[in-house]
């Protein structure tokens, strides 16, 4: 069974990460976001079990997600940084 790795710092921040992985994609959803990102980036990501993905397909979904997101908050920081 695979364990998740990457821990967010803070806890209460998971719902604001989820709506922003959503929005990045174009997704009504955030549990939808990453079958979003798999159909753009041509990946054949599909619901339950993936396991003959190649180790480059799966990077190049989560690549598209986490780039996207941390664009996004770059953005979203220099604007912030721009009204001070």
């Amino acid at each position: 069974m695979a364990r998740r790795k990457n821990k967010i710092l803070v806890p209460e921040a998971r719902p604001g990460l989820d709506q922003l992985k959503a929005k990045v994609v174009g997704a009504s959803d955030p549990d939808q976001a990453k079958f979003e990102a798999a159909k753009e980036v041509g990946v054949p990501l599909k619901e339950g079990y993936n396991g003959k993905l190649t180790s480059e397909e799966a990077g190049k979904v989560g690549g598209r997600l986490g780039g996207s997101m941390v664009k996004e908050l770059v953005r979203m920081a220099q604007e912030n940084m721009g009204k001070k």
